[in-house]
């Protein structure tokens, strides 16, 4: 729970999260241990390991624990390319809407600056302004 919390607030740092899983994989021996304690244990009899160190089951846990630790791995940098993921799809977004947003305040103001050319512009009579240039007719 701790590992998806550093996840998903952001952490990405291998130290930690190598760390992390480290003190999980601690806990889970700790726990495989005292669980091994109460079954092998009966009233009044010494806790006392089913099978000696050292045997098949012993092996097999290991490699258990480093398929568990690999497979952690895995879903970690999975969870963490997810957030990544997401992350750029939100930056992606907040960057179309702000490019609108701006696009709408440019249009408006070249609305404003043509509406203000328009009033501005001295407005001649026609008559005022001298004729056209034209080619001479032919006779």
């Amino acid at each position: 729970a701790l590992r998806l919390s550093y996840l998903r607030s952001g952490g990405h740092d291998p130290a930690i999260l190598d760390q992390l899983l480290h003190l999980q994989l601690e806990a889970t021996v700790l726990e495989k241990g005292t669980a091994g304690l109460h079954r092998g244990r009966r009233m009044g009899t010494p806790a006392v390991p089913a099978e000696p160190p050292g045997t098949v089951t012993h092996g097999l846990d290991a490699a258990l624990l480093a398929v568990e630790r690999e497979n952690r791995r895995l879903e970690d940098e999975l969870l963490a390319l997810k957030v990544r993921r997401e992350r750029r799809a939100d930056a992606g977004s907040w960057a179309a809407q702000r490019h609108a947003e701006e696009l709408a305040q440019l249009q408006a103001e070249v609305r404003r600056l043509r509406c203000h050319a328009e009033q501005t512009r001295p407005w001649l009579h026609p008559s005022v302004l001298s004729p056209p240039i034209a080619a001479p007719l032919p006779p």
